[in-house]
């Protein structure tokens, strides 16, 4: 599975300031940046249409990539707790045989 690309805003817009420069193809423009030819016309579209605010951050799955981090981080804080239980567990097990 392919993983998902970001892309900074200044990659984006310099991107579609290549395509409007008309020097190559959309096609060869894209192919050279790794992306797709849609893509390029999308990138173009959102910047007509919003100006200097197009592209204003990581895009739509920022959120849920910091809430999954988020998540992460307090799964592994629960494991290491856990282990502690379980080591205090065993420890004092012992020390009633």
């Amino acid at each position: 599975m392919n993983k998902r690309k970001d892309f900074s805003p200044e990659f984006k817009r310099e991107a579609v300031r290549l395509l409007d420069a008309g020097q190559k193809a959309a096609t060869d423009l894209a192919r050279e940046l790794g992306i797709r030819r849609n893509q390029l016309y999308k990138w173009k579209e959102e910047l007509v249409k919003h100006g200097a605010e197009a592209f204003p951050g990581l895009g739509r799955r920022s959120a849920g990539k910091d809430e999954v981090t988020r998540l992460r981080k307090e799964l592994d804080r629960v494991k290491e707790e856990r282990d502690i239980l379980k080591k205090a567990a065993a420890y004092f097990a012992k020390e009633l045989k």
